[in-house]
């Protein structure tokens, strides 16, 4: 799997004149800043057809941060930078990572220095969903390893996660019933970052390759990133059963029912999925499992 690049673009030296400190001479006087932005996208369609449509304009991350430096004024210089790589973000899809230096040539310290600077860094978060099962084992012990992992890994937030769901197997074959369970949260990692994060977890605590929809010790699989919609031999978001299986979006509508996925409501989808009485279960508070229990 090969993914696309990142680019590079660059603004350096852009001098602007603004009203910005924390002294009240520098809101009534003003100085000039020099700004230098870099962004990082995904600029492939750009490079390859050369297209300008596809492309992040240098004149536009100058005019955002013209926009700002000559408005309001700021006491604090990394406010400054951070609201325009904030804006850079808002304004511009294709912007995965922004780096804004804001330098103060003439700030009042004293001190012979040739100027003071900071750097503001801001990643594009993502709104990402996962669902977490297990039929073997220790499967509650086993769902909480996995929480955890998630919750620990650098560019991954886990905001909220749903109750634990008991489930009848899915795809026909024989084997212990699932506890299941959904978990959204945000993130700064690549879809195909996530899915290797995923496996690795999964080798970690237990699974082993076997027959498809078998047994396991435990399985996570990547809902949903964003609105992105992309397909290939290992990776398909939205996942391409999500909207099939009850033990996904049972726990799915528990914590995120107006997510819209691929146009389509979570709670909506739920509500028209074709269901056997008792397929899935949600547990109580600590409530243990019923009916068929894993090896």
């Amino acid at each position: 799997m090969i993914s696309a690049p990142l680019t590079s673009v660059f603004v350096r030296d852009l001098c602007l004149f603004g009203y910005h400190g924390v002294l009240p001479e520098e809101n009534r006087v003003g100085q000039r800043f020099i700004i230098d932005i870099e962004i990082r996208a995904d600029l492939s369609g750009a490079i390859e057809g050369d297209d300008y449509l596809q492309a992040v304009c240098y004149g536009a991350l100058c005019d955002i941060a013209a926009e700002i430096v000559t408005g309001k004024p700021m006491g604090l210089i990394e406010a400054l930078a951070g609201r325009i790589a904030d804006e850079i973000l808002a304004r511009l899809d294709r912007v995965e990572v922004v780096l804004v230096t804001v330098h103060k040539p003439s700030a009042p310290v004293p001190y012979p220095v040739s100027e003071t600077a900071t750097i503001v860094t801001r990643h594009r978060i993502h709104d990402v969903a996962f669902s977490l099962g297990a039929n073997l084992g220790e499967r509650e012990v086993t769902l909480n390893a996995a929480l955890d992992r998630l919750s620990m890994e650098e560019g991954l937030e886990i905001t909220d996660v749903s109750s634990l769901y008991d489930s009848e197997p899915w795809g026909g074959i024989d084997q212990p019933a699932f506890v299941n369970l959904c978990a959204v949260g945000r993130t700064t990692l690549a879809p195909h970052a996530l899915l290797r994060l995923c496996k690795v977890l999964e080798g970690e605590l237990g699974r082993i390759p076997g027959l498809r929809w078998g047994a396991r010790a435990v399985d996570i699989d990547l809902l949903y990133y964003d609105d992105c919609s992309l397909s290939d031999r290992i990776l398909t978001v939205p996942h391409r059963h999500l909207f099939e299986r009850a033990f996904v979006l049972e726990p799915l509508a528990e914590i995120a029912p107006e997510r819209l996925i691929g146009g389509r409501r979570v709670a909506d989808a739920l509500a028209v999925l074709p269901r056997i009485r008792g397929d899935v279960i949600r547990r109580g508070p600590g409530q243990a499992a019923s009916g068929n229990e894993g090896a």
